[in-house]
């Protein structure tokens, strides 16, 4: 940069004041910094050491502002907001949306029936939850001498829900539900127990030794909605005092975050086969009656009856709601893919009636862009993502390189579709295009379904992978219900052919 003459003559002056003033504010400052120190010389040791102090103090104190406000700041990680559990005047208004969309929320209505029912009854009900072959069946045998309850040596015995009326040992009512174990080698009933689960007042979570993984997870689980939990440790017996003192602890330490959680151990009892040696050294098997040992559960769940009863309502209601919300969802998004496959077969038929009548060179390209455009546009409009332009452009982009890479098998695949309909004459070559782009668009917009179902937004560079490599998926026979489609639409263009 070249400055005129005058401007440096302008900069020099201006360098030349400053240098003065510099000068100037150095040499008063020098002058009252000989004067104070002259008088503090003259004056008592204790003010010259003060004044010094304080000049140091207030230093200190300025130089750790300026610290503060210049240093820049990092921002705090925005923690997510809890999300609060939902209500039923919610939920209500929430399925009246869902339904409009066309789902299916006849669960969900029913689980807020239910719930009104037992809410009318005014009883307390407790479920037996646990992995099967912890001895929830023995347990419910034990507390209700009476019950029809069925226990097996084999793991998985109970397979539905059977429902019990328990006394506790102050009188109240108590309605016991036995449940299948979970952790079954198919897991089919794992979903119905842990729905149970939510529906009660108190859950008895039954183990038989320390936790596993997936037990610590299901319990967690529970605990996690501030349900109150009783921890039953059967199969109690089996342990000396030393080994059961040691598996207590273990247990309690895992239940110390959880204040609604509390640790008993019991045993259902039954018979027990042991070996005895007779006196002339011959030994015999007896079978010897184990006494139930099951009051430390009872008085857990006395306990639990005679606290706050509003309060044991509203969690109950509100891990109730929680599970109405689940299915409400799960009923949402099986209505809502729906809607999107039907949309990918809408668009499909467009693009195949879209390359029948494209007959300018190049306008089939131009039609099939701007399906593709809308396509993108109507399945995130329903899926609620904001999609950017760039982002959809470069998806097509993707898309179209590859097609360029296998317009050949495409069109082979066509052709062979189109050798199970004898006569098509001269219609075959429009045809031939359409079911590829028919092909094409199925194969597009099951990505792009998949991409926005699994991972909430559009990734235009993972679809496109997707799209490459389920193009080759079940193309016979989508070919040949394209190539039936293509083939109505164009006889109906061109009846004489």
């Amino acid at each position: 940069m070249i400055l005129s003459r005058g401007l440096r003559l302008l900069l020099a002056l201006g360098l030349l004041v400053l240098a003065l003033l510099a000068l100037l504010l150095l040499l008063v400052i020098g002058d009252a910094a000989l004067n104070i120190q002259g008088r503090l010389d003259a004056g008592p040791a204790w003010v010259r050491w003060a004044w010094w102090a304080s000049l140091g103090l207030g230093s200190l104190a300025v130089g750790g502002l300026l610290w503060r406000l210049l240093l820049p700041r990092r921002r705090a990680a925005a923690e997510p907001a809890p999300v609060p559990p939902p209500d039923e005047e919610t939920l209500v208004e929430r399925i009246a949306e869902v339904e409009a969309l066309g789902a299916d929320t006849t669960a969900v209505r029913a689980e807020l029936a239910q719930l009104r029912e037992r809410r009318a009854a005014g009883e307390v009900h407790a479920v037996l939850f646990g992995e099967i072959s912890t001895g929830k069946s023995a347990l419910v045998r034990a507390l209700l001498p009476g019950a029809q309850a069925h226990s097996d040596v084999r793991g998985g015995t109970t397979r539905e829900l059977l429902r019990y009326r328990w006394t506790s040992p102050a009188g109240d009512a108590l309605v016991l539900t036995d449940m299948p174990g979970t952790a079954e080698a198919d897991g089919t009933l794992d979903d119905l127990a842990r729905d149970e689960a939510l529906r009660a007042h108190v859950v008895i979570y039954v183990c038989d030794g320390d936790l596993s993984r997936s037990q610590y997870r299901e319990l967690g689980a529970l605990l996690a909605l501030d349900k109150p939990v009783v921890l039953a440790l059967n199969k109690s017996d089996r342990y000396s005092s030393d080994e059961l003192a040691e598996l207590r602890q273990r247990l309690v330490e895992r239940l110390a975050p959880f204040p609604r959680a509390q640790l008993v151990s019991v045993s259902a009892g039954g018979r027990r086969s042991a070996l005895r040696v007779l006196p002339d050294g011959t030994e015999e098997r007896v079978e010897r009656l184990l006494p139930a040992q099951v009051e430390e559960l009872g008085l857990a769940l006395q306990r639990i009856i005679d606290g706050d009863a509003q309060a044991l309502e509203r969690l109950r209601d509100s891990a109730v709601f929680v599970l109405a919300a689940r299915r409400l969802e799960q009923a949402h998004a099986a209505a809502r893919h729906a809607k999107a496959v039907q949309l990918v077969e809408d668009y499909t038929k467009k693009a195949v009636v879209g390359a029948l009548a494209a007959v300018a060179p190049g306008a089939d390209l131009l039609i099939q862009g701007w399906l593709g455009t809308q396509l993108v546009k109507e399945l995130a409009a329903l899926y609620d993502i904001k999609v950017r332009k760039i982002d959809t452009e470069l998806l097509l982009e993707l898309v179209q390189q590859h097609v360029g890479r296998t317009t050949t098998l495409m069109l082979a695949v066509a052709g062979n579709a189109l050798k199970a309909f004898p006569g098509v004459g001269t219609l075959a070559g429009g045809v031939l295009h359409a079911v590829a782009y028919g092909l094409i668009f199925r194969t597009l917009g099951t990505a792009l379904v998949t991409t926005l179902e699994t991972r909430g937004e559009l990734h235009p560079v993972q679809t496109a992978t997707l799209f490459k490599e389920t193009l080759g998926d079940h193309l016979d026979a989508s070919a040949r219900s394209l190539a039936r489609l293509a083939l109505e639409q164009a006889r109906r263009r061109n009846p004489d052919a």
